[in-house]
């Protein structure tokens, strides 16, 4: 399952996502701010959003009823301090399909994002895009080009997704690896270009793997 994790308190932060990944073995993106948490759900496909309520540059609230209204179908979990019914109707209202009050505890939070995982957010149909004759499959991580299928590991596809989804701009390394892996992660720009490198020698299976291009100096760009 991939997460994204939204919550702007340090403690509580790492201590979550350092569980969600031990014990349910999810890969998870923690973000601090509502404005960040905005711009990873648009940009990288998430199975399940986890919105902390109280953030600095946007409430979960906030990021969850935008997101809503730009047609966002992904499953959204609510975390707050705020136990009122009011609250919750509030929270719900804006779009999100399940909350947790905190304290709690971490075995509660994974059997909620079990059970979010197993309603049916995505459509009926696969989810998929196509670039230069490639299918991309945002479900099963895949890409796939006359009827040949080859799995990308989670870091190739977010990449990979994060280019196509805007292809024809040059994305820096600093925004990739900010995107893709986060600014605290201990990862230089040498882990995107050997990315990159792992993920042409996929999509040279598929006979494309000039789709990723180089930009010298600056970072990767997909084109149509």
């Amino acid at each position: 399952m991939n997460i994204l994790l939204a919550e702007d308190d340090l403690q509580l932060g790492e201590l979550v996502s350092f569980m969600l990944k031990k014990k349910g073995g999810h890969g998870v993106e923690w973000v601090k701010t509502g404005e960040d948490a905005y711009d990873y759900a648009s940009s990288v496909h998430y199975d399940v959003l986890v919105l902390d309520w109280m953030m600095p540059n946007g409430t979960g609230v906030e990021v969850c009823r935008d997101l809503r209204k730009e047609g966002y179908g992904g499953a959204i979990l609510m975390l707050t301090a705020k136990d009122a019914v009011e609250d919750r109707v509030m929270g719900l209202d804006a779009g999100a399909d399940d909350y947790l009050v905190k304290p709690f505890e971490i075995d509660e939070l994974l059997a909620r994002l079990r059970a979010l995982t197993r309603r049916n957010y995505a459509p009926i149909v696969e989810e998929t895009v196509s670039i230069q004759g490639v299918e991309l499959n945002r479900n099963s991580q895949t890409i796939q080009k006359n009827g040949q299928s080859i799995q990308l590991s989670p870091r190739e596809f977010q990449l990979l997704d994060l280019l196509v989804q805007n292809k024809g701009q040059v994305l820096t390394r600093d925004v990739m690896l900010d995107r893709i892996w986060g600014y605290e992660a201990d990862v230089t720009a040498k882990t995107i270009d050997a990315t990159v490198k792992l993920l042409r020698k996929k999509l040279d299976l598929v006979d494309r793997p000039d789709i990723v291009q180089s930009v010298r100096g600056v970072g990767y760009k997909v084109e149509e």
